[in-house]
Order: structure tokens, then sequence, then C-alpha cells
């Protein structure tokens, strides 16, 4: 006898998000399938998480002493993204650390409640240097706090 498959995760929606980055999908994205290729999803994870890291001041690409390395991801797919689609990336911070943060993502397109694809990314603090962990700055701190759901 074959046990029964898991239950799916269920979609998150856009309440599970406390910051968005619109970011526009680009002909080269899609693959051979006609759909915008697993590892882009990865780009956008990056690009929303730095690009608020950077605005806010906390990343200086650069010259940076410290910096973000990513140490882990993941990402489960619900439906398909494809040219032309705008998306919308929405992230929240699940679990903060002395050194690290993870961050949960949401793919959406423009304008849609449920997600189309869920991630998980996982930053470390170090130093520049050394490469070696370091505690996050108590201002990224409080910044990370006011995104965790």
């Amino acid at each position: 006898m074959t046990a029964p498959a898991p239950a799916r995760p269920a979609r998150p929606t856009r309440s599970h998000f406390r910051r968005f980055a619109t970011i526009p999908t680009r002909w080269a994205d899609n693959d051979v399938y006609g759909h915008v290729n697993n590892v882009v999803y990865y780009a956008w994870f990056d690009t929303a998480v730095n690009g608020w890291l950077v605005e806010r001041g906390f990343l200086d690409i650069a010259g940076g002493a410290i910096i973000n390395l990513v140490v882990e991801t993941g990402c489960r797919y619900f439906e398909s993204v494809a040219f032309p689609d705008s998306v919308e990336i929405g992230f929240s911070v699940e679990k903060l650390g002395t050194s690290s943060v993870t961050y949960g993502l949401g793919v959406f397109r423009a304008g849609q409640e449920v997600a189309s694809a869920h991630g998980r990314f996982v930053h470390v603090a170090v130093d520049r240097a050394t490469q070696r962990p370091v505690p996050i700055p108590a201002p990224m701190r409080e910044a990370l706090e006011e995104l965790r759901v």
C-alpha cells in the first residue's frame, strides 16, 4: 500500500508580506517551455531584498565593511509566469538571528492576490575582509524587525 502524498502547502497571499518590489520580466527570462525559468526567480529574490537594503542605506555594494551572503534558498512553484508579465516580489522576515535573517518571498503577477511562487532566502552578515559572520548592526536589525511576520 502506498502512503498518501503530503498535502501541498497553501499559496501565500499578499497579506503574508510586508514590502513589495515591482520587477518587469524580460524576453530572455522565458525558457524553451514558454515560461520564466526557475533560476530567474532567485535573481528576483536577490533584486528585491538587496534593493531594499541599498535603499535603506544598509548595503554599500562596493565598499561596505559588512556584506550579506546567501547561504540557503528555496522556492515552491504554484503556476507559471511568463514574459511580458510584470511581477511583484513580496518579502517579509520569517526569522531573525544574531548574524542571519530568513526572508519569505512571494512572486505575484501584477495585481494578483495569491502567489505564483513562494521562496525562502537566508542571508548571513559577514565582514567583507574576513568573510566571517558578524552581528547584524542595530539599525538594520530594527528595520528587519519591522518586516517580521
